[in-house]
């Protein structure tokens, strides 16, 4: 077998094609919950415990030149190496929230799975119980 068959009944298999969708799908869905995070949720956080922005919390390891904003953006671009524990902040509170908004996706899921599961439960009870009568028929 060649190569290039082999490649194409790789990428032909429907686990790969499934992959390839939820990783474009996950890239998209993790673009929402970044707009979620440092648009929506952040500044109200900002503004409870005082009006901080996370953004522009951090350490300059390095003397700040003259002239300079001072700011995360203006040191990043200036090249200060600098400790940003706020934009780890921002980080972790992402993370935090992209997996509780997954863990309601996966929960729902699941009841949707159970609730099928018991409706094609009670079908295949009902031809349980007439093969053992027919069996039991049989019998005698």
């Amino acid at each position: 077998m060649s190569m290039a068959t082999e490649f194409k009944d790789f990428i032909s298999k429907g686990n790969v094609m499934d992959l390839a969708v939820g990783v474009i799908v996950g890239a998209a869905f993790g673009k929402i919950v970044d707009s979620l995070v440092g648009d929506m949720i952040m500044p109200i956080i900002g503004k409870i415990i005082g009006g901080l922005d996370f953004s522009n919390m951090f350490f300059a390891l390095a003397d700040i030149p003259a002239g300079n904003a001072g700011t995360y953006v203006a040191l990043k671009s200036a090249g200060i190496p600098m400790l940003a524990y706020g934009n780890f902040i921002t980080i972790v509170l992402n993370f935090i929230i992209l997996s509780f908004v997954i863990f309601v996706m996966v929960k729902q899921v699941n009841k949707l799975k159970k609730a099928e599961a018991a409706t094609t439960t009670a079908a295949t009870a009902e031809d349980i119980l007439l093969l053992r009568e027919i069996r039991d028929a049989l019998k005698k």
